[in-house]
């Protein structure tokens, strides 16, 4: 019964904002993804660029998310109210556990099996293509892994800039003081971390065991 009203009062709002969060999340992570992998990549063959891209990145980091969101409004092109702000946000906070995952995956093929690669006459984009790429793929998902459980707690807090999602909920909520209405919006997200991070986990696992045979 207490579940029935719940979703009756609630349940077309869920799938909305819910949808919309998906939104944010999966574009951010998109763009993250088409990013950072090239990026991570480029520091195994440029390695004196690692501390600084990686430096970087972890510098967005420990910026308020918040703070960050105000830092874009003003900004030409990226910045305004509404959903780019946030995903350009969400983006630059997915980048670092890509970025670090896909560098620290492909640094951590053993050296015999690039030797070998090399020793074949392989070209060095035919050895990361075929040789490296695959063996660190399990460890690249685990940070694709990573960026998608933060992407989608920190989507939550980019209601108040207009982006929607499921924060809305939950900021309406705490406004008014409805726990129902912040349960409404707080379960959603938990659970779609939780699916994430249980779909990617398998994946990473499956890729984790074909490098580790």
């Amino acid at each position: 019964m207490v579940v029935n009203n719940f979703l009756s009062r609630f349940g077309p709002e869920i799938l909305q904002r819910s949808s919309e969060h998906l939104f944010l999340v999966g574009t951010s992570l998109g763009i993250a993804i088409l990013i950072g992998i090239p990026l991570g990549i480029l520091v195994t063959r440029q390695p004196l660029l690692s501390k600084p891209v990686i430096g970087l990145a972890n510098l967005v980091q420990t910026i308020p998310s918040l703070a960050l969101f105000g830092f874009l409004i003003p900004l030409p092109l990226v910045g305004g109210i509404g959903a780019r702000t946030a995903i350009v946000a969400l983006t630059l906070y997915s980048l670092l556990p890509i970025i670090r995952n896909t560098y620290t995956g492909i640094t951590g093929v053993d050296p015999s099996v690039r030797e070998a690669g090399l020793g074949m006459g392989m070209t060095d984009w035919q050895l990361l293509v075929q040789v490296e790429f695959p063996l660190a793929l399990g460890v690249i998902l685990a940070g694709v892994r990573v960026a998608t459980v933060i992407a989608i707690g920190l989507a939550a807090i980019a209601s108040p800039i207009g982006a929607g999602g499921l924060g809305d909920l939950i900021f309406r909520g705490v406004a008014v003081l409805d726990h129902q209405r912040i349960l409404a919006g707080a379960i959603p997200a938990a659970l779609m971390a939780l699916l994430a991070d249980i779909l990617l986990g398998q994946l990473e696992s499956h890729f984790s065991i074909r490098r580790s045979l």
